[in-house]
């Protein structure tokens, strides 16, 4: 009876943990994007679990009373928050690159994103492709990979807590994307809006030119160029967000 009992709660541990690295690893850029075939994500999240989870130890202040469900929605919702934070990056830039894209005139030359499935602008698209390799580039896929085994040194099995604290962090982190997108299509845009100020005064003082027949290509060509000379700056900014997502991981790993 007592081996049963022992093989149960293994199995159970087993399974806690496996929820935990899946959801992780579900959510995660690049590594969960719907283009990567399901197989290999679960394959991966079971090859992580095996090699996690004999090292993983329940504590002993854990509420053993709470159900099973509980206990499992408490592991995902771990999992979900650490990559979901990482995807709100890409957001950001998504978010620029449309912005950019409705200033030079692109607002209906949308594309079906293969990843989320939504009609995305051309140079949102373009952005995220630029991200991804720099995600890539500065190896911040290794992060979470880390951030798997940190995460059950840091939240053990069965004590997640949404505690105020987390929720704090949570909405400090949501106020920054914003910022880092602003940053990201700032120069662009601002670019585009002295355009179309030139544009409005040609209009004014020159009512034989059409505006729109020259505005459009030219706002386009500006705008083309202005991303390729920013290129390199977005690169840094971008870097430097992924490069700085340790420290949020860490943050909301506290708080839990």
């Amino acid at each position: 009876m007592d081996i049963m009992h022992l093989a149960a709660s293994h199995l159970e541990q087993f399974i806690l943990v496996f929820l935990r690295v899946s959801a992780i690893i579900a959510s995660t850029p690049v590594i969960g994007n719907r283009s990567v075939p399901v197989r290999v994500k679960g394959g991966l999240s079971i090859m992580m679990t095996v090699i996690i989870a004999p090292a993983v130890a329940v504590p002993h202040y854990a509420d053993p009373s709470l159900s099973f469900l509980i206990r499992a929605i408490g592991e995902v919702i771990i999992g979900l928050i650490i990559g979901i934070a990482a995807q709100c990056l890409f957001a950001a830039v998504q978010l620029a690159g449309q912005v950019v894209g409705f200033q030079m005139g692109f607002a209906i030359v949308n594309v079906v994103d293969p990843l989320t499935s939504a009609q995305v602008s051309v140079i949102a698209q373009f952005c995220f492709f630029v991200s991804m390799l720099i995600f890539l580039a500065v190896d911040a896929h290794h992060l979470f990979l880390y951030g798997i085994a940190e995460s059950f040194r840091i939240v053990p099995l069965m004590t997640f807590c949404m505690t105020g604290e987390l929720t704090e962090a949570i909405i400090q982190y949501a106020r920054n994307i914003f910022s880092v997108g602003l940053s990201i299509g700032a120069p662009v845009m601002v670019l585009l809006l002295f355009t179309s100020v030139g544009l409005g005064m040609v209009a004014r003082t020159v009512p034989q030119i059409n505006i729109f027949i020259v505005g459009f290509p030219l706002k386009i060509g500006i705008g083309l160029v202005a991303i390729g000379m920013t290129l390199p700056f977005m690169g840094r900014v971008i870097g430097a967000a992924f490069s700085d997502f340790a420290v949020v991981l860490g943050t909301f790993l506290e708080h839990m």
